[in-house]
């Protein structure tokens, strides 16, 4: 209590030099672009405040408090409220005029539009172009919208976005941007919790040392506490934990567990919770002899840190007559919670019979599924043959399915694919290879100049800004003069959308050669054309990306082509609009 009776002294002082300051203090106008990632101003109200805390802190004698509450901005000190990031209404990471965007892109969208597509959207497993077009529109600094939609709504889907896309360095970057960590508090707690549940605990408690805002959310604040101890840190634990309790904390589970951290009891707890990784974890860490037998109901990140801890180990010396717990393991290896290696290691040690291997197509099937599997995959690895072992893998991955756990046979499966010829796949097995191995991406392929067809010619070099206006227009009008006389001469899709993006961008096409083609523009989505007339390019960049979905852009069909880049022309975001193109118009070999 002592240690908080210095606290109220001091920050009596600090509220008497606070007010005073703001009494005095000239108003400024307030950069947004820069808060959250560097300071406002040098001599804004929060870097004399933090000044005069320093001052107070180097004239005490005593161990201050203040030299980690002044770097976490406690509760207690407010700043004015144009500073309060809840305030704000710019959350993101990139500067709309990179991509041909602005900060009123959502402002015409109606949130529950909005809250339909983003529902749909969570649902796709984009492709790595796809996903580039979602956190362009999702992380882009712009106003949220204000029509049926709350901002704390809006701000929700850029935590689920990053949550979904799980780009670790992204989330990062964005929580410390934006500061972010107590305002999103849900994506704060997905960050820590993956890193601990991978057992990379420095990785889970660096993100606070970049926090400058306090923190309210109980289980943010627990872990910040934790992290301090961890750190050796334990009076600034001790202070945060009693500030938290002065504010109403309560968490006996808690409190038991970092009691034996800060030393102040040998006796060993040995009481377990689940409700929480973090809980969890502080179990583990207090228990010299902490054992834990996960099920089939245990939670997948509770199963994904007894796999990084080391602490299956009973499950690697399994039975192979205990299906039971084999059943278990296969199921945690579907939901990727346990590494498939170690399983396929197990059913190695099944023991069959000379004839039972020999006969392995057929004697499977007299054999319960998880025998059946060990046996099957055992034949694998004696089979030479490259079709035999192909046809195996087939009916093991059925096995699989049959018992809807399809994912415990993944890698495994795409290891052996790998090591195949695709020429020598036989047709009844094409579609079971192509459908399960990973396509590997052809990156680095030149491109081959065609100057007899226009997409393929030297004129795509427009779009990496290789032209100048002047010779475009003169290229472009010489080209369309030589295919007016070649009566052979088919204009293609790709043909068209390099012509109708070069008028968008102001580039004269002679009249004379408006006949050589008809645009359509029926093509584009009803939804799709309202959102261009209303200027709502946030919620069309969300549109494209759902379209393409899956699929990599170079295997997206020339019509859903055409009407992708007719929308991102009419709304002159071209930036991305050039990207797309060089993707797709050029041969590439």
């Amino acid at each position: 209590m002592r240690i908080l009776k210095l606290l109220n002294k001091k920050y009596f002082l600090i509220i008497f030099i606070f007010f005073s300051l703001n009494i005095h203090a000239e108003e400024k106008p307030v950069d947004i672009w820069n808060i959250g990632k560097e300071n406002i101003g040098e001599n804004s109200l929060k870097e004399i405040a933090d000044n005069e805390i320093t001052t107070s802190i180097n004239n005490s004698n005593e161990t201050s408090i203040y030299e980690m509450q002044s770097k976490k901005k406690i509760e207690s000190i407010e700043l004015d409220e144009n500073l309060n990031l809840n305030e704000i209404n710019l959350l993101g990471l990139y500067d709309p005029e990179k991509f041909d965007l602005d900060i009123n892109m959502w402002i015409h969208s109606d949130g529950d539009q909005l809250k339909n597509i983003f529902s749909k959207l969570f649902k796709i497993n984009f492709s790595d172009d796809a996903k580039e077009i979602m956190n362009i529109s999702v992380l882009t600094n712009s106003y949220s919208p204000k029509k049926n939609i709350s901002k704390n709504e809006f701000l929700k889907f850029k935590s689920d976005w990053l949550i979904k896309n799980s780009d670790f360095d992204l989330i990062r970057e964005y929580l410390i941007k934006n500061q972010a960590f107590d305002l999103q508090p849900e994506l704060t707690r997905f960050f820590i919790n993956e890193y601990l549940s991978n057992f990379e605990i420095e990785k889970a408690c660096d993100i606070f040392s970049e926090n400058l805002n306090p923190i309210n959310d109980k289980y943010l604040s627990k872990f910040e506490i934790y992290c301090l101890i961890k750190s050796n840190k334990n009076n600034e634990a001790q202070i945060l934990f009693d500030l938290k309790k002065e504010l109403g904390f309560k968490d006996k589970y808690f409190e038991k567990k970092i009691n034996i951290l800060f030393g102040y009891t040998d006796e060993i707890d040995k009481s377990i919770s689940e409700k929480t990784i973090l809980d969890f974890h502080l179990a583990h860490i207090t228990n010299p002899n902490f054992e834990f037998e996960p099920e089939e109901t245990t939670n997948k990140i509770i199963w994904r840190y007894l796999s990084s801890s080391n602490l299956l180990k009973s499950f690697k010396e399994v039975d192979t007559k205990n299906l039971d717990k084999i059943s278990t393991i296969e199921k945690a290896v579907h939901n990727k919670n346990y590494p498939e290696k170690d399983l396929f290691n197990l059913y190695k040690r099944f023991q069959f019979s000379i004839n039972q291997l020999l006969n392995a197509k057929e004697n499977y099937q007299s054999l319960s599924n998880i025998e059946a599997r060990a046996l099957i995959y055992q034949k694998i690895l004696l089979e030479s043959e490259m079709v035999e072992k192909l046809k195996l893998l087939k009916i093991l991955k059925e096995s699989f399915k049959k018992d809807d756990i399809d994912q415990a046979f993944d890698k495994e499966l795409k290891k052996y694919l790998n090591e195949m010829d695709p020429l020598k796949i036989p047709d009844t097995l094409t579609s079971f290879y192509y459908t399960n191995i990973k396509i590997k991406k052809e990156e680095d392929k030149k491109i081959k100049y065609n100057n007899d067809i226009i997409h393929q010619s030297k004129l795509v070099n427009y779009f990496n800004g290789d032209y100048s206006k002047s010779k475009i227009t003169k290229d472009i009008n010489n080209f369309l003069r030589k295919i007016k006389k070649n009566k052979k001469y088919f204009l293609s899709k790709k043909d068209i959308i390099l012509i109708e993006s070069l008028k968008s961008d102001g580039i004269v096409v002679e009249k004379k050669y408006d006949d050589l083609y008809e645009i359509n523009i029926s093509e584009i989505p009803t939804d799709i054309q309202v959102m261009i007339n209303n200027k709502e390019k946030g919620a069309a960049l969300l549109r494209i990306a759902e379209v393409i979905g899956q699929d990599e852009l170079e295997r997206i069909d020339e019509d859903t082509i055409y009407f992708i880049i007719s929308t991102l022309n009419q709304l002159n975001i071209d930036s991305i609009r050039n990207k797309i193109l060089l993707k797709v118009l050029p041969l590439k070999v």
